[in-house]
């Protein structure tokens, strides 16, 4: 006899593996018993015992509940009913759907009606999100539908009304100067008719904002979901459990990174480097120790009875490695070389000195426009704009930067001097200068090249990058998870 609910389990296993999740056979054994012990009445407490029993790690479990949402959907079909209006066609047709579905939202938004604000995600779907291009074959957009919509604009107007209905407390609207102003919603400044008098912000009213925002982002999920939902039954589940589901940010290239992420790779790094400066100074007291001094051993030995309890240790002196960052900057690895670029902005105070040398084609000291930016700031159009890193084109040449970096930077790489360079190995079609790659990379202690690009990519097009391997040890670095494994491995000191 078929089994519907295992061979539903089994594709959502699959499909977990395909995004990095290890699910084996136990997992889904243990799934299967969970499913039939907790019935499928309450969905959302299905989905909690299948994420119990099939994820080892918490950080899966965005993935699973977008792969849950696909194989194990809340409906089928259109939810907003036959007599729903058809999506319009033109654009003052669509501006006028997205003000009135938009009014809707500010209510529910003030009243935190979750089933309403599910009804309407449906319904902006339904209207805003329907892809007009034939090859589409009728699917949905949820980022058409959000753009149309701007769900964020109406978080001030909500806040408004949810004061005036006295829902939470007084306060100034979204942004400085208590004006509450909002697309579809009514003015906060206290005008007769325009709601509550103003008065100056107080610390309750910046958690009713976020509050609200937290349901604007709630909302816009719920529109993601449904258009995944929809899509899964025009074009598969396969199909979009395997393209149609956004990676964690721990497994997303580095290459497919953009200003967006900014606030989510902060996030990130800021515990990594706090464990990785840990570390660094854990191994920096061990080698500070230096070998055991037998004489002062023994010596200190004779107050316990000739028992070596507390070892005495040949001191050494403590110095901090310095650190050059040879950087890409390149728009081909942007992302890369920001969010690298993080790392080492809070991993600064670790070493005795930090050189920042960007190129493209010809090199530049930045370092003093990353230690004057604030942690976590993108600097990448200030870069552009102040470092002079071309000379005659725009695109990447290794051979000419590193030529470049032999003339004028190579007093920046000493002795102590960890050299860390950054970058696709792609030349186009220009001489690699292998060479002067060769002469840089001697004058240093260590030096390492992180590659954002898959191994498998190598070597392919104008990659030359066994050939700079032969020179400096070359790793894979596309993502968190294997930049948390090369800075486990940092040579310092």
């Amino acid at each position: 006899m078929p089994d519907p609910l295992g061979e539903r389990l089994v594709d959502l296993a699959r499909s977990l593996r395909r995004h990095g999740v290890t699910v084996g056979t136990s997992e889904i054994t243990d799934a299967a018993s969970a499913a039939r012990t907790l019935g499928l009445e309450n969905r959302e407490r299905l989905r909690t015992g299948l994420a119990a029993t099939m994820m080892r790690r918490s950080a899966d479990r965005a993935v699973f509940d977008q792969l849950f949402d696909i194989h194990f959907p809340a409906a089928v079909g259109a939810r907003t009913g036959d007599d729903e209006p058809s999506a319009p066609t033109d654009t003052a047709g669509a501006r006028e759907r997205a003000a009135a579905i938009r009014d809707e939202l500010i209510d529910a938004l003030a009243r935190g009606d979750e089933a309403e604000l599910d009804r309407l995600a449906s319904r902006a779907l339904q209207e805003l999100g329907r892809l007009s291009n034939e090859s589409s074959s009728g699917g949905w957009s949820a980022n058409q539908t959000i753009e149309r919509l701007a769900p964020q604009t109406a978080i001030a107007a909500a806040l408004q009304r949810a004061r005036d209905a006295g829902d939470v407390t007084g306060g100034s609207g979204e942004g400085s100067g208590g004006s509450g102003s909002g697309s579809g919603g009514a003015s906060g400044g206290g005008p007769p008719g325009g709601g509550s008098a103003w008065r100056p912000e107080q610390l309750s009213d910046r958690y009713d904002r976020d509050e609200i925002r937290g349901r604007v982002g709630a909302f816009r999920r719920k529109i993601e979901t449904e258009a995944a939902r929809r899509n899964a039954e025009v074009r598969g589940r396969e199909r979009i459990s395997r393209y149609g589901v956004r990676d964690p940010l721990e497994r997303k290239d580095f290459l497919l990174t953009g200003t967006a992420e900014a606030a989510e790779l902060h996030a990130v790094i800021t515990p990594l480097s706090r464990k990785l400066a840990a570390k660094l100074a854990a191994r920096q007291r061990r080698q500070s120790r230096g070998t055991i001094d037998i004489r002062r051993t023994l010596r200190a030995a004779m107050s316990t009875g000739g028992v070596p309890v507390r070892p005495a240790y040949k001191r050494r002196t403590r110095s901090r490695a310095d650190i050059v960052l040879l950087c890409d900057m390149s728009g081909s690895v942007a992302g890369f070389s920001r969010f690298t670029m993080l790392l080492l902005q809070s991993l600064a105070g670790a070493f005795r000195r930090v050189r920042f040398i960007g190129f493209i084609n010809t090199c530049d000291d930045i370092t003093e426009l990353v230690r004057e930016a604030q942690f976590g700031e993108d600097i990448s159009e200030r870069v552009s704009r102040e470092a002079q890193m071309t000379r005659w084109h725009g695109s990447s040449d290794y051979g000419s930067a590193f030529v470049d970096a032999v003339e004028h930077h190579l007093d920046a790489v000493g002795p102590r001097s960890t050299v860390l360079i950054l970058g696709d190995a792609r030349t186009n079609g220009t001489d690699p200068q292998v060479d002067a790659l060769r002469e840089l990379v001697s004058r240093a202690k260590h030096a390492v090249w992180l590659n954002p690009e898959r191994s498998g990519m190598w070597d392919t097009g104008d990659s030359v990058a066994s050939q700079y391997g032969q020179v400096v040890d070359m790793h894979e670095v596309r993502n968190i998870e294997q930049l948390r494994q090369f800075v486990s491995r940092l040579p310092v000191g």
